[in-house]
């Protein structure tokens, strides 16, 4: 049976990894995010666009939707998905990697040097989380299955702040949403879950990392592509019995070895350690 998934903010970044994972095991994927080929830019440049992903996800022999939304804005989230309720008639897999804010050329500023959108973006940020995963639940509940995957950071062994304060509260909230979320899905046999990647080099990631002294100082030799977190996510969405994965923080090095999967180079990316001795060192 085909997968139906939605992965959210998934124009770029590990949204659009997961999307084109899923398409990799023949899944019809809802690409949702607001940036469209007709539609407004991100304010620096970033690319990536719906339509790109949902290209991608097809050629991959799965079946990509592109889908316009802004995902903190309720309604539009609710009409997302009435769509994939009434086309598909269910919901196997929610993955959510919104991100609002872009924190990188930011992220050594103290908080009141930080310009007021951050705050708000963070908020709306985690209004994403919180919406699609209400409505995905509600779905996922009349069936008594379900994944819903979330993009963390700091889990539990690796908690302490990592440099900009809105990032680290941001998604200690949203792993208290997990922590919460999963409690209540318990019984239906859904299963909600954070999903924690290393270092990505994610388009805007790229976009930033433009000299060796930025690369050394972030360890970019430790990085990894977007599309070992989609192969992360994959695995989980073909596991048969996910109730043992309900409210863990799991880490995508962790179910590499686990589900036996790499990196699009072929290599096995341990988690993100920035102590680790340096590559080619």
């Amino acid at each position: 049976m085909t997968t139906i998934a939605i992965v959210a903010g998934s124009s770029r970044g590990a949204g659009r990894g997961i999307a084109v994972a899923l398409g990799d095991i023949g899944a019809t994927v809802y690409v949702a995010a607001r940036t469209s080929r007709g539609g407004l830019k991100p304010e620096d440049g970033a690319p990536g666009t719906v339509e790109d992903t949902a290209e991608q996800v097809t050629s991959r022999g799965g079946r990509g939707i592109a889908v316009a939304a802004d995902l903190s804005d309720e309604r539009q989230v609710a009409a997302l998905f009435e769509r994939v309720e009434h086309d598909e008639g269910r919901l196997d897999v929610l993955a959510c990697s919104v991100w609002q804010a872009n924190y990188m050329a930011v992220w050594s500023k103290r908080f009141w040097e930080l310009d007021g959108r951050f705050w708000r973006e963070t908020q709306q940020t985690l209004s994403a989380y919180w919406w699609t995963s209400m409505y995905a639940a509600r779905l996922m509940a009349r069936q008594r299955r379900g994944l819903i995957a979330h993009v963390t950071d700091n889990s539990p062994d690796n908690s302490a702040p990592r440099g900009q304060i809105l990032h680290y509260l941001g998604h200690e909230s949203l792993n208290l949403m997990i922590d919460e979320m999963s409690r209540q899905t318990k019984k239906l046999n859904i299963a909600v879950v954070g999903v924690n990647p290393g270092f990505m080099r994610t388009e805007r990631v790229l976009m930033h990392m433009t000299t060796d002294e930025r690369k050394k100082q972030f360890r970019f030799d430790l990085s990894e592509s977007p599309e070992y977190i989609g192969r992360a996510v994959a695995a989980l969405a073909a596991e048969p019995d996910l109730a043992e994965k309900n409210g863990r923080r799991l880490w995508v090095a962790d179910l590499a070895q686990e589900y036996g999967f790499t990196d699009i180079d072929g290599r096995y990316i341990p988690r993100f350690d920035p102590k680790a001795p340096f590559r080619g060192a």
